[in-house]
Order: structure tokens, then sequence, then C-alpha cells
């Protein structure tokens, strides 16, 4: 039968007191440090490494959740991921005191400039040593678009249009500006960089202009990981091409492999290798030394857990103001420019004979946030992520803590040495790159089949482009 599969396991945070599992910050130890401060962070990474962990992920959002009642009330209130810190300013930090630790980060295309962005991965590969990945997303909140210089939200299929312009850009700047060799260093001859092996990517597009190469010199992966999920139309058409790792939306196996499915059927159509995406779902995990302990402290979590803070985030990913909804009507679809993936789950692409409503979801008889935690002994925890991961053709799962560090803790304790006796935690090897360590390879470059990978080498011959006033002093 050969070796079991080593599953990814990343550990799932937002620089906030309220990431998902909503009103549980009142848990939090009032000894530890707050998320607002850099100990938090560099205590945390130490934690994950040394428990296992591959990755830590951490998502963002660029706006305030306001849908629900039209007003960010509730989030502050509740803590539902308002207030909230920029992630990618933490990494370096967690970087310095961690060896295997990789990172993926989450920035949207919708608001950024890729001239920019890939200076800011490129950078963050520099620091990390080649172990950052960008998860990418298009934003989803009307409240960014209003305070990004917008009157609303860019429509849906419009964003991953954008996005995808905005890839093929960092993908010129990271594959094809810089040729391998460009950096020379030779003190002798006074010549750090070669400037004939960096090249002018002259980019003209209808939503970018960017003639120059890439400002920073190469990384070790050049490209960052490329983490992304999307499950609706556009978003699978996306993953398909650029993604390596898919974050895939559904609370059951069923929905899972068909997301899964239909993206590797997707992205052979693109000419990519099956192997070439790995796939990690959602778990909270609840866990204890017994299951009958795990239970008694998911009845502790549901006793400060926020049904208002869920519904504050449900209605801002989806963009719906479920307080004008009843609780315990059944869930239908309704298409909104936000996220359209997770209601999906739970109506069009749910089960037949699986009906959900909103109290069945937001407010789980077995669970702190949408619906049913994975809640046991270690055994029974690893038992279920193993069947989940069979049934679904998951390649890992981004687990999620109640409550940071001493959730984490419980897994790393109980879960994690299970999984580990079964041959389901990778390795960790210091001075791997993010990509060797998730893909198993010799190579911290984008695999051959990968789209960005056709850059390299594309600009040969072009020169990098001088600003005018350079060409004039030289012309003179």
């Amino acid at each position: 039968m050969g070796d079991p599969k080593k599953l990814i396991l990343n550990a799932t945070e937002m620089s906030t007191s309220g990431h998902i599992a909503f009103g549980l910050w009142r848990l939090t130890d009032p000894t530890r440090p707050h998320y607002t401060e850099l100990r938090y962070w560099t205590e945390l990474g130490r934690q994950l490494e040394a428990g296992g962990f591959d990755a830590l992920f951490i998502a963002d959002a660029l706006g305030q959740l306001d849908t629900y009642t039209g007003s960010a009330d509730p989030a502050l209130r509740t803590a539902s991921q308002t207030p909230l810190d920029d992630p990618l300013l933490v990494i370096s930090a967690i970087a310095a005191v961690t060896d295997t630790l990789g990172f993926g980060v989450t920035v949207s295309t919708t608001y950024e400039q890729p001239y920019l962005l890939a200076r800011k991965f490129t950078t963050l590969d520099h620091l990390t040593g080649g172990r950052i990945g960008w998860n990418i997303v298009t934003s989803q909140l009307d409240s960014a678009a209003r305070n990004l210089g917008h009157d609303r939200q860019v429509p849906h299929d419009e964003r991953y249009a954008i996005a995808a312009e905005f890839v093929d850009v960092v993908y010129k700047l990271w594959e094809g500006s810089w040729d391998d060799g460009a950096v020379v260093r030779d003190a002798a001859a006074g010549v750090y960089a070669d400037p004939s092996k960096v090249h002018a990517i002259g980019h003209r597009g209808p939503n970018y202009t960017v003639p120059s190469a890439a400002l920073s010199e190469p990384s070790v992966q050049r490209t960052p990981v490329i983490y992304q999920a999307g499950s609706s139309p556009r978003g699978r058409e996306f993953a398909a091409r650029n993604a390596e790792v898919v974050f895939v939306a559904g609370h059951d196996s069923h929905v899972l492999r068909t997301n899964i499915d239909q993206i590797k059927a997707a992205a052979a159509e693109a000419g990519r290798a099956p192997g070439s995406i790995k796939f990690v779902a959602s778990a909270l995990v609840v866990t204890d030394e017994t299951d009958a302990a795990a239970e008694a402290k998911l009845r502790k979590y549901q006793q400060v857990y926020s049904v208002e803070g869920a519904l504050t985030h449900f209605s801002a990913i989806t963009g719906i103001d479920w307080s004008r909804y009843d609780l315990d009507a059944p869930l239908s679809y309704i298409e909104t420019d936000s996220n359209r993936s997770i209601l999906a789950g739970f109506t069009k692409d749910a089960p037949a004979g699986r009906d959900w409503t909103l109290r069945k979801l937001l407010s789980p008889e077995r669970g702190i946030s949408y619906a049913d935690s994975i809640v046991g002994s270690g055994e029974t925890v690893a038992n279920e992520l193993e069947r989940i991961a069979e049934e679904s053709g998951a390649d890992g799962f981004n687990l999620s803590a109640a409550v940071v560090h001493e959730s984490y803790q419980d897994i790393i304790d109980h879960v994690i040495p299970v999984l580990r006796e079964r041959g389901r935690v990778r390795e960790q090897v210091p001075g791997r790159t993010l990509r060797e360590s998730l893909f198993e390879t010799s190579s911290p470059l984008l695999p051959a089949d990968h789209p960005g990978s056709l850059y390299r080498g594309a600009f040969a011959g072009r020169p990098s482009a001088a600003p005018p006033l350079v060409d004039a002093i030289t012309a003179g």
C-alpha cells in the first residue's frame, strides 16, 4: 500500500482578538500577551514550530464588518474580526525566532499595486529564507471599497479579471525581470548587478502599467507559494490556473470532494500536472485527554460563544444582512458580489437532504462556529481528520483555535502525536523552503507547468528601462 499521505497542518489566525470562534476572546488568559504585542506572535510561532505545524496562515480583511444591522457596532461589541491589524508586519519577527515554520499571508489584489506587492513578498521571502506564501484574495467587504476610493464594491467577476492581470504582472516581475546570475557582487570590478541581465517587463494592460524591472533582486523562491480560496466558477478558474495550495470550502466531505474534483479537472485542462495543487480544508478542533474532557471543554466554550458575533461575520462575508431573516428558516442561495462559495456550500452545493438554517449553521449543538467542530480525544480527532481527508481528497487542514495558544497547545499535546505515530506528519527540515516542504521537491521554484514559470527568460535581451533623465544625461 505504501506510506500514508502526509497531511498539511496549518494554524489559522488573524491579527485580531476574535477570529472565527466568536466571543471566546473572553476566555483568553489575561497574563498572556495581547495580539497587538510582538511577543504574542513570536511565542505562537515557536509553539507551532515545536509542535509540528507546517505553517501559520494569517487571514485578513480590509474593512469593518458592518453588514449585519447596517452598522459596525455588533462587530466592535463582540470583537468579530474588528479591530484588525496588518498581518504582513509580524512575519519577519516570527521568522527570526523559527527555522522551519512556513507563513501564508493574505493580501488582496483589488486594493494593491502589483509593483509594490512584488517587492513586499520578495522582501519577506528574503527575510524568511524562502518560507513565505501569498494567499490571493479579491476582497469582499463593501466597507473596504468605500474606504479605499470606491463608491461600491467592484463586481465579483470583474475583481477576478483584475486579479488575473495582477498575477501576470507579478509573475513577470518575480520570474522574468532578473536573470539567474544577474547579481554578481564583484567587489574587484565594482559591479553589484549585471545590467544586461536585468530586464524591463514593459507591461501595459487594461488595469496596470508597469514598464520597468522588479525593484528587488530575486529571492530563493522567486515567486512565493501561491495560496487561494474560491469556489465560485471564476474562483475555481483562477485557482486552477494559479494556485499551488487551495483552501476548499465545505463542511461535508461530499462538498469538499466536488470542489476539489472540479478544480483538478480545470487545472488539467490548463496543462497542469495532477499533483501540482494541494487542497486544504478547514476544521475547528476542541480536544483533550479523553472524549469526555473534550466535550466538557466544548460546553465551557459554548457558554461564552457569541451568536451575534457569528451573525455579524456571516453577514459580512456573504454580503447579506441576516438580521432580516428567520433563524430557523431554511437557507437558500442568494447571489451577491461577496463570498459566494461559503453560502453555496450550505445551499445549492449541499448534499441532497441536508437542509441548513442560520441556527444550525451559526449556533450548532457541537460547535462554536459554523456548523459542528471536531471534538474529542487526540485519537478521536485524528480519526476524523483522516476520514475527511480520505473521503474528500484533501491534502491537509487549516486548524482554527477556540482560544489562541491554549487550543493550539491542546492540538500539539493530543492530536499531532497520534498523527505522527500514523505517519501523517512531515519532518521539519531547517533550510528547506515552504515550496520544497509542502511538495517534497528539491527545487524552491515554481514547477514548469505553472504559468508563472513561462516568464523565465521571456525578457532576455530587453534592457532595464532607464528613466528619461538618465537617458538624456547619458546621451549628452
